[in-house]
């Protein structure tokens, strides 16, 4: 079932960016994926929860592919936060998301894009608790600010030379060119004391908290199910990291370098394999704890 599922999500991805969310209408999607009307409902309760759910899932996979890079590694390093950024637009065109966000904002469907921009504000939060890893706390007034104008000046170059240029933009190159220019801006910003947004927009620290309990809680259940589901040979690649997982998981004081260490070697284990979806999924949301967990 996963696995037809997973084949629908890319068929609809697919149409999706070719024809438009507007223009695929189920019916397309059904007739693609040979797929009965009752099975389609069964994964998804409409078109939209079905192009949010691909969505979520680069949302996923870049998280997943940020936090990795972190490993070992200092989270002042200017050079990491450089390719974590670099992430989501490689991602982006891996899944050929681009026409479909076009798509979406020209579709007048307010729940997409209430959804797509809930996502933006997630991720201008991410940067701007990055900024403060990279620039230091007395910092944290202006990282909001200078998170904006990130992006903004990324999406406006890559504009321009969209319309003016047929080469492609090297991405890395890209962000650092960007990050100089906040290097200057934000130094600026701090020896002035100047400030539009501030740093309280992008946070909310009960909600966080309630998040780290969830999973804290959910995450060993999971992870035990999954378990129960694997095939005898499967089983005996991965039992010993999930059950380490979920050891440190239920802990009272879980160590984050060993969860680090260990939820990569899971997700790498089911590489290639029909599960690798599923994996992911829960890789996801170990990378979110371990994050939650930094931030306490």
């Amino acid at each position: 079932m996963k696995d037809r599922k997973q084949q629908v999500l890319l068929t609809a991805q697919r149409l999706f960016a070719e024809n438009g969310f507007p223009g695929t209408s189920i019916q397309d999607i059904l007739d693609e994926s040979s797929i009965s009307k009752g099975t389609f409902y069964n994964y998804f309760s409409s078109k939209n929860a079905c192009l949010i759910e691909i969505l979520e899932r680069a949302v996923d996979e870049s998280t997943v592919r940020r936090l990795e890079l972190l490993i070992g590694q200092s989270t002042s390093d200017k050079s990491i936060l450089a390719k974590q950024i670099s992430v989501r637009m490689q991602v982006n065109r891996e899944y050929n998301l681009l026409p479909i966000f076009e798509a979406v904002f020209h579709s007048g469907d307010r729940d997409l894009r209430d959804f797509i921009v809930k996502q933006h504000l997630k991720e201008l939060a991410w940067l701007t608790e990055r900024f403060v890893d990279i620039y230091g706390k007395n910092a944290a007034p202006y990282a909001s600010d200078c998170a904006v104008l990130m992006f903004g000046m990324m999406q406006h170059i890559l504009h321009v030379r969209k319309t003016g240029s047929k080469k492609e933009v090297n991405t890395l190159e890209l962000v650092h060119f960007v990050l100089r220019r906040i290097d200057s801006i934000i130094a600026e910003m701090i020896e002035t004391k100047d400030f539009l947004i501030g740093d309280t927009v992008f946070f909310n620290q009960d909600k966080d908290v309630k998040e780290y309990e969830n999973l804290k809680k959910q995450l060993p259940i999971k992870l035990d199910n999954f378990l129960k589901e694997l095939d005898e040979n499967s089983k005996s690649k991965s039992e010993q990291y999930i059950l380490f997982l979920i050891d440190e998981l239920q802990s009272t004081d879980p160590r984050i370098f060993l969860l680090e260490t260990v939820v990569r070697s899971f997700r790498e284990t089911f590489s290639g394999t029909p599960y690798e979806r599923l994996v992911r999924e829960i890789a996801s949301d170990v990378w979110r704890f371990v994050g939650l967990l930094e931030s306490e």
